[in-house]
Protein backbone atom coordinates (compact mmCIF):
# COMPACT_ATOMS: atom_id res chain seq x y z
CA UNK A 1 0.00 0.00 0.00
CA UNK A 2 2.92 2.40 0.56
CA UNK A 3 3.85 2.31 -3.10
CA UNK A 4 0.31 3.02 -4.18
CA UNK A 5 -0.03 5.92 -1.78
CA UNK A 6 3.17 7.55 -2.99
CA UNK A 7 2.28 7.38 -6.64
CA UNK A 8 -1.25 8.61 -6.07
CA UNK A 9 -0.26 11.98 -4.64
CA UNK A 10 -2.64 13.81 -6.96
CA UNK A 11 -5.99 13.16 -5.37
CA UNK A 12 -7.79 16.36 -6.22
CA UNK A 13 -7.66 19.39 -8.46
CA UNK A 14 -6.29 21.40 -5.52
CA UNK A 15 -3.02 19.49 -5.92
CA UNK A 16 -2.44 20.58 -9.51
CA UNK A 17 -0.20 23.52 -8.74
CA UNK A 18 2.06 21.52 -6.44
CA UNK A 19 2.13 18.72 -8.96
CA UNK A 20 3.23 20.84 -11.88
CA UNK A 21 6.91 20.46 -11.01
CA UNK A 22 6.87 16.78 -10.02
CA UNK A 23 7.23 15.00 -13.36
CA UNK A 24 9.95 12.78 -14.80
CA UNK A 25 11.84 14.25 -17.74
CA UNK A 26 12.69 12.14 -20.75
CA UNK A 27 16.03 13.92 -20.90
CA UNK A 28 15.85 15.19 -24.46
CA UNK A 29 16.46 18.47 -26.20
CA UNK A 30 13.50 19.66 -28.22
CA UNK A 31 10.12 21.31 -27.82
CA UNK A 32 8.99 21.03 -24.20
CA UNK A 33 5.78 19.14 -23.50
CA UNK A 34 4.20 18.12 -20.19
CA UNK A 35 2.53 14.76 -20.71
CA UNK A 36 0.19 13.08 -18.23
CA UNK A 37 -0.32 9.39 -17.60
CA UNK A 38 -2.24 7.20 -15.15
CA UNK A 39 -0.57 4.99 -12.56
CA UNK A 40 -1.37 1.60 -14.12
CA UNK A 41 0.00 -0.45 -17.02
CA UNK A 42 -2.35 0.67 -19.79
CA UNK A 43 -2.34 4.26 -18.57
CA UNK A 44 1.44 4.54 -18.24
CA UNK A 45 3.13 2.11 -20.62
CA UNK A 46 3.18 4.27 -23.76
CA UNK A 47 4.56 7.30 -21.91
CA UNK A 48 7.07 5.10 -20.10
CA UNK A 49 8.23 3.31 -23.25
CA UNK A 50 8.43 6.54 -25.26
CA UNK A 51 10.64 8.09 -22.58
CA UNK A 52 12.76 5.00 -21.91
CA UNK A 53 13.36 4.12 -25.57
CA UNK A 54 14.03 7.69 -26.67
CA UNK A 55 11.01 8.03 -28.93
CA UNK A 56 10.13 11.49 -27.62
CA UNK A 57 13.70 12.64 -28.26
CA UNK A 58 13.71 11.01 -31.69
CA UNK A 59 10.80 13.23 -32.71
CA UNK A 60 12.09 16.43 -31.12
CA UNK A 61 9.96 16.41 -27.96
CA UNK A 62 11.45 17.29 -24.56
CA UNK A 63 8.87 15.34 -22.57
CA UNK A 64 8.14 15.94 -18.90
CA UNK A 65 5.92 12.98 -17.98
CA UNK A 66 3.65 13.29 -14.95
CA UNK A 67 1.56 10.72 -13.08
CA UNK A 68 -2.10 11.34 -12.23
CA UNK A 69 -4.71 9.25 -10.44
CA UNK A 70 -7.27 9.57 -13.24
CA UNK A 71 -8.12 11.20 -16.54
CA UNK A 72 -10.57 13.91 -15.42
CA UNK A 73 -7.85 15.53 -13.30
CA UNK A 74 -5.64 15.59 -16.39
CA UNK A 75 -8.34 17.45 -18.29
CA UNK A 76 -8.46 19.97 -15.43
CA UNK A 77 -4.69 20.33 -15.81
CA UNK A 78 -5.08 20.91 -19.55
CA UNK A 79 -7.62 23.63 -18.83
CA UNK A 80 -5.27 25.25 -16.32
CA UNK A 81 -2.40 25.18 -18.85
CA UNK A 82 -0.48 22.87 -16.49
CA UNK A 83 -0.33 20.09 -19.08
CA UNK A 84 -0.11 19.82 -22.87
CA UNK A 85 -1.04 16.16 -23.36
CA UNK A 86 -2.72 13.48 -21.28
CA UNK A 87 -4.39 10.11 -21.06
CA UNK A 88 -8.06 9.20 -20.56
CA UNK A 89 -9.71 5.91 -19.78
CA UNK A 90 -13.08 5.14 -21.37
CA UNK A 91 -15.10 6.45 -18.43
CA UNK A 92 -13.80 9.97 -19.09
CA UNK A 93 -14.44 10.08 -22.84
CA UNK A 94 -17.39 12.39 -22.27
CA UNK A 95 -14.84 15.17 -21.68
CA UNK A 96 -13.48 15.34 -25.26
CA UNK A 97 -17.01 14.64 -26.50
CA UNK A 98 -18.05 17.87 -24.78
CA UNK A 99 -15.16 19.84 -26.25
CA UNK A 100 -12.76 19.82 -23.29
CA UNK A 101 -9.86 18.25 -25.24
CA UNK A 102 -8.94 16.65 -28.54
CA UNK A 103 -8.19 12.94 -28.90
CA UNK A 104 -4.91 12.51 -30.77
CA UNK A 105 -4.61 8.70 -30.60
CA UNK A 106 -6.33 5.58 -29.32
CA UNK A 107 -4.30 3.63 -26.76
CA UNK A 108 -6.01 0.26 -26.51
CA UNK A 109 -9.30 -1.52 -25.93
CA UNK A 110 -9.50 -2.53 -22.29
CA UNK A 111 -10.98 -5.45 -20.42
CA UNK A 112 -9.51 -4.77 -16.97
CA UNK A 113 -12.51 -3.17 -15.24
CA UNK A 114 -14.55 -4.99 -12.63
CA UNK A 115 -17.46 -4.48 -10.26
CA UNK A 116 -16.40 -6.37 -7.15
CA UNK A 117 -18.26 -7.09 -3.92
CA UNK A 118 -17.63 -8.54 -0.51
CA UNK A 119 -18.37 -12.22 0.04
CA UNK A 120 -22.08 -12.91 0.35
CA UNK A 121 -23.14 -10.44 -2.35
CA UNK A 122 -23.70 -12.55 -5.43
CA UNK A 123 -25.44 -10.26 -7.93
CA UNK A 124 -25.77 -6.64 -8.99
CA UNK A 125 -29.29 -6.70 -7.54
CA UNK A 126 -27.70 -7.51 -4.20
CA UNK A 127 -26.03 -4.08 -4.18
CA UNK A 128 -29.31 -2.26 -3.54
CA UNK A 129 -28.80 0.04 -0.55
CA UNK A 130 -25.16 -1.00 -0.19
CA UNK A 131 -22.14 1.30 0.10
CA UNK A 132 -20.32 1.19 -3.25
CA UNK A 133 -17.03 2.98 -3.96
CA UNK A 134 -16.09 4.50 -7.31
CA UNK A 135 -13.56 6.93 -8.70
CA UNK A 136 -15.99 9.27 -10.46
CA UNK A 137 -15.60 9.64 -14.21
CA UNK A 138 -13.47 6.53 -14.61
CA UNK A 139 -14.01 3.26 -16.45
CA UNK A 140 -14.93 1.60 -13.15
CA UNK A 141 -17.72 4.14 -12.74
CA UNK A 142 -18.89 3.45 -16.31
CA UNK A 143 -18.88 -0.33 -15.86
CA UNK A 144 -20.94 -0.03 -12.69
CA UNK A 145 -23.52 2.10 -14.52
CA UNK A 146 -23.71 -0.42 -17.36
CA UNK A 147 -24.17 -3.30 -14.94
CA UNK A 148 -26.88 -1.44 -13.04
CA UNK A 149 -28.74 -0.62 -16.25
CA UNK A 150 -28.62 -4.28 -17.30
CA UNK A 151 -30.12 -5.19 -13.92
CA UNK A 152 -32.85 -2.54 -14.20
CA UNK A 153 -31.27 -0.38 -11.51
CA UNK A 154 -29.66 3.06 -11.21
CA UNK A 155 -26.94 4.75 -9.19
CA UNK A 156 -29.64 6.16 -6.91
CA UNK A 157 -30.35 2.62 -5.72
CA UNK A 158 -26.89 2.53 -4.12
CA UNK A 159 -25.02 4.45 -1.44
CA UNK A 160 -22.25 5.78 -3.68
CA UNK A 161 -18.96 6.87 -2.13
CA UNK A 162 -16.42 8.64 -4.34
CA UNK A 163 -12.75 7.87 -3.67
CA UNK A 164 -9.46 7.79 -5.53
CA UNK A 165 -8.32 4.28 -6.55
CA UNK A 166 -5.77 3.73 -3.77
CA UNK A 167 -8.36 4.72 -1.16
CA UNK A 168 -10.81 2.23 -2.68
CA UNK A 169 -8.19 -0.49 -2.18
CA UNK A 170 -7.87 0.34 1.52
CA UNK A 171 -11.62 0.80 2.05
CA UNK A 172 -12.52 -2.50 0.40
CA UNK A 173 -9.77 -4.42 2.21
CA UNK A 174 -10.98 -3.06 5.57
CA UNK A 175 -14.62 -3.76 4.63
CA UNK A 176 -15.60 -0.09 4.91
CA UNK A 177 -17.43 -0.49 1.60
CA UNK A 178 -19.56 -3.33 0.31
CA UNK A 179 -18.55 -3.11 -3.34
CA UNK A 180 -16.55 -1.08 -5.84
CA UNK A 181 -16.17 -0.21 -9.50
CA UNK A 182 -12.41 -0.58 -10.00
CA UNK A 183 -9.84 -2.09 -12.35
CA UNK A 184 -6.63 -4.08 -12.47
CA UNK A 185 -3.98 -3.84 -11.02
CA UNK A 186 -6.06 -2.59 -8.08
CA UNK A 187 -8.37 -5.63 -8.21
CA UNK A 188 -5.35 -7.90 -7.95
CA UNK A 189 -4.02 -5.97 -4.97
CA UNK A 190 -7.39 -6.21 -3.22
CA UNK A 191 -7.59 -9.96 -3.91
CA UNK A 192 -4.42 -10.53 -1.90
CA UNK A 193 -6.14 -9.33 1.28
CA UNK A 194 -9.72 -10.25 0.33
CA UNK A 195 -9.36 -13.54 -1.57
CA UNK A 196 -13.08 -14.32 -1.33
CA UNK A 197 -14.24 -11.15 -3.08
CA UNK A 198 -16.91 -11.64 -5.74
CA UNK A 199 -16.66 -10.31 -9.31
CA UNK A 200 -20.13 -9.13 -10.29
CA UNK A 201 -19.39 -7.57 -13.69
CA UNK A 202 -16.56 -7.15 -16.21
CA UNK A 203 -16.02 -5.43 -19.54
CA UNK A 204 -16.43 -8.69 -21.44
CA UNK A 205 -20.08 -8.80 -20.33
CA UNK A 206 -20.83 -5.88 -22.68
CA UNK A 207 -18.38 -6.50 -25.54
CA UNK A 208 -18.54 -5.98 -28.50
CA UNK A 209 -21.73 -3.90 -28.29
CA UNK A 210 -19.87 -1.58 -25.93
CA UNK A 211 -16.13 -1.29 -26.45
CA UNK A 212 -13.96 0.48 -23.88
CA UNK A 213 -11.16 2.42 -25.64
CA UNK A 214 -8.59 4.49 -23.77
CA UNK A 215 -7.01 7.46 -25.51
CA UNK A 216 -4.36 10.15 -25.56
CA UNK A 217 -5.50 13.76 -25.57
CA UNK A 218 -4.15 17.23 -26.32
CA UNK A 219 -5.06 20.69 -25.14
CA UNK A 220 -7.45 22.25 -27.63
CA UNK A 221 -5.33 25.31 -28.41
CA UNK A 222 -2.31 23.19 -29.33
CA UNK A 223 -4.02 21.55 -32.28
CA UNK A 224 -4.06 24.79 -34.24
CA UNK A 225 -1.42 26.71 -32.28
CA UNK A 226 1.38 24.13 -32.42
CA UNK A 227 0.50 21.40 -34.94
CA UNK A 228 4.15 20.35 -35.28
CA UNK A 229 4.34 19.48 -31.58
CA UNK A 230 1.08 17.53 -31.77
CA UNK A 231 2.33 15.61 -34.82
CA UNK A 232 5.64 14.81 -33.14
CA UNK A 233 4.00 13.57 -29.96
CA UNK A 234 1.70 11.37 -32.05
CA UNK A 235 4.73 9.96 -33.85
CA UNK A 236 6.34 9.11 -30.51
CA UNK A 237 3.08 7.47 -29.37
CA UNK A 238 2.93 5.33 -32.51
CA UNK A 239 6.54 4.21 -32.07
CA UNK A 240 5.84 3.34 -28.43
CA UNK A 241 2.68 1.42 -29.34
CA UNK A 242 4.58 -0.67 -31.86
CA UNK A 243 7.42 -1.33 -29.41
CA UNK A 244 4.93 -2.28 -26.69
CA UNK A 245 3.18 -4.74 -29.00
CA UNK A 246 6.42 -6.36 -30.18
CA UNK A 247 8.15 -6.37 -26.77
CA UNK A 248 5.43 -6.97 -24.21
CA UNK A 249 7.63 -8.24 -21.38
CA UNK A 250 10.05 -5.34 -21.82
CA UNK A 251 7.15 -2.87 -21.83
CA UNK A 252 5.93 -4.37 -18.55
CA UNK A 253 9.45 -4.10 -17.09
CA UNK A 254 9.75 -0.44 -18.13
CA UNK A 255 6.34 0.42 -16.71
CA UNK A 256 7.08 -1.46 -13.49
CA UNK A 257 10.17 0.68 -12.91
CA UNK A 258 8.29 3.87 -13.76
CA UNK A 259 5.42 3.18 -11.36
CA UNK A 260 7.23 1.27 -8.62
CA UNK A 261 4.73 -1.58 -8.95
CA UNK A 262 5.82 -5.25 -9.13
CA UNK A 263 5.97 -6.53 -12.69
CA UNK A 264 3.76 -9.53 -11.89
CA UNK A 265 0.90 -7.22 -10.92
CA UNK A 266 1.26 -5.28 -14.17
CA UNK A 267 1.49 -8.49 -16.18
CA UNK A 268 -1.93 -9.48 -14.87
CA UNK A 269 -3.37 -6.11 -15.86
CA UNK A 270 -1.66 -6.24 -19.26
CA UNK A 271 -3.50 -9.47 -19.96
CA UNK A 272 -6.81 -7.58 -19.87
CA UNK A 273 -6.07 -5.33 -22.84
CA UNK A 274 -5.10 -5.62 -26.50
CA UNK A 275 -1.56 -4.76 -27.58
CA UNK A 276 -2.60 -2.84 -30.68
CA UNK A 277 -0.09 -1.65 -33.27
CA UNK A 278 -0.25 1.68 -35.03
CA UNK A 279 -1.07 -0.17 -38.27
CA UNK A 280 -4.10 -1.80 -36.63
CA UNK A 281 -5.28 1.52 -35.25
CA UNK A 282 -4.83 3.22 -38.61
CA UNK A 283 -6.99 0.52 -40.23
CA UNK A 284 -9.68 0.82 -37.54
CA UNK A 285 -9.63 4.59 -37.91
CA UNK A 286 -9.93 4.47 -41.69
CA UNK A 287 -12.87 2.04 -41.69
CA UNK A 288 -14.85 4.04 -39.12
CA UNK A 289 -14.60 1.51 -36.30
CA UNK A 290 -12.95 3.94 -33.88
CA UNK A 291 -15.55 6.65 -34.45
CA UNK A 292 -18.18 3.98 -33.90
CA UNK A 293 -16.68 3.21 -30.48
CA UNK A 294 -16.85 6.87 -29.55
CA UNK A 295 -20.43 7.26 -30.81
CA UNK A 296 -21.56 4.30 -28.70
CA UNK A 297 -19.88 5.77 -25.64
CA UNK A 298 -21.55 9.13 -26.29
CA UNK A 299 -24.96 7.46 -26.36
CA UNK A 300 -24.19 5.87 -23.00
CA UNK A 301 -23.03 9.16 -21.51
CA UNK A 302 -26.31 10.75 -22.56
CA UNK A 303 -28.28 7.87 -21.07
CA UNK A 304 -26.37 8.18 -17.79
CA UNK A 305 -26.78 11.96 -17.64
CA UNK A 306 -23.13 12.87 -18.24
CA UNK A 307 -23.97 14.63 -21.51
CA UNK A 308 -27.03 16.35 -22.92
CA UNK A 309 -25.45 16.70 -26.35
CA UNK A 310 -22.12 15.59 -27.77
CA UNK A 311 -19.82 16.54 -30.58
CA UNK A 312 -19.50 14.23 -33.55
CA UNK A 313 -16.40 12.04 -33.03
CA UNK A 314 -14.88 13.42 -36.24
CA UNK A 315 -14.78 16.81 -34.52
CA UNK A 316 -12.70 15.70 -31.53
CA UNK A 317 -10.83 12.58 -32.68
CA UNK A 318 -7.98 13.69 -34.93
CA UNK A 319 -7.95 10.43 -36.84
CA UNK A 320 -6.60 11.87 -40.08
CA UNK A 321 -3.65 13.32 -38.19
CA UNK A 322 -2.97 9.97 -36.51
CA UNK A 323 -2.99 8.28 -39.91
CA UNK A 324 -0.63 10.79 -41.52
CA UNK A 325 1.80 11.37 -38.63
Amino acid sequence: MVTLTRRNLIASSAALAAFAASGIRAGAAGTAARIGYNGDFWGASVAGVAADQGFYAKHGVDADIKVFTNGPIQVQALGANSLEFGYLGPGALWLPASGKAKIIAVNDVGFSDRVIAQAGITSIAGLKGKKVAIAAGTSGDMLLRLALRKAGMAMTDLDIVQMDPSTIVAAFASKQVDAAGIWYPFVGIIQKSVPDLVELAKNDDFYPQTTFPSVFIARNDLVEGNPDLVRNVVRAIKDAQDFRSANQDKAIEITSKLLGIPADQLKTEAGYGRFMTSAELIKLTKDGTVNGWFSTMNDLFKTFGKLETSLDPKDYYLGDQYISA
